[in-house]
């Protein structure tokens, strides 16, 4: 799918803006109806989709081709691979072994990569843990100290009051006495 929308997207870019927007407003619709043979393939275009062009590709069976004509399925023989040679016993132990000795070091490099991500989340949950007893410290202190002010000023409140209670009690006690005393004279 993506592959098909890549390759649309690909002929879009190549079309020109002018090729596009005529294709656009003047679709056509009649499609031809012969056929091309191209050596051993024939291609018949197919009038099923009005939003563009389909084929269907028909390939010649090997019967059909003619004596002179090559085998297509024929490769060139510069292209051709040179005869596998026969491994021998030790040959293929070696490989086994190499093979072997791979496998036990990408294991090892697996397991080593596996205790360092878990020593890296034993080192961050650590961290963690001392983060949130520094905060719990530090909270635990900073009402403390809040709870300590708040004490201090609530006795220097309650000390004030008392001061201002004895300053009316002794003022209360002088107009007595000056009182008793203006009495006592004019009476």
């Amino acid at each position: 799918m993506a592959s098909t929308v890549s390759a649309y997207t690909e002929k879009i870019k190549e079309m020109s803006m002018m090729s596009l927007i005529c294709s656009c407003l003047y679709p056509q619709t009649s499609y031809p109806t012969t056929n091309y043979q191209f050596g051993d393939l024939e291609v018949k275009p197919i009038n099923k989709r009005l939003s563009g062009q389909s084929f269907e590709v028909i390939l010649k069976s090997p019967t059909d081709l003619s004596p002179d004509m090559p085998s297509p399925l024929a490769s060139p023989p510069a292209l051709t691979s040179p005869p596998k040679r026969d491994i021998s016993l030790d040959e293929l132990q070696r490989r086994l072994e190499a093979a072997e000795e791979r496998r036990k070091s990408q294991e090892a490099q697996v397991l080593r990569h596996l205790a360092e991500r878990r020593e890296h989340e034993k080192e961050v949950l650590h961290k963690a843990m001392e983060e949130n007893n520094n905060f719990s410290k530090m909270a635990e202190e900073k009402l403390n100290s809040k709870m300590e002010a708040k004490k201090a000023n609530r006795e220097a409140y309650l000390n004030s009051l008392k001061q201002r209670l004895r300053e009316k009690e002794m003022h209360a006690a002088e107009v007595r006495r000056n009182k008793e005393l203006q009495a006592d004279l004019s009476g």
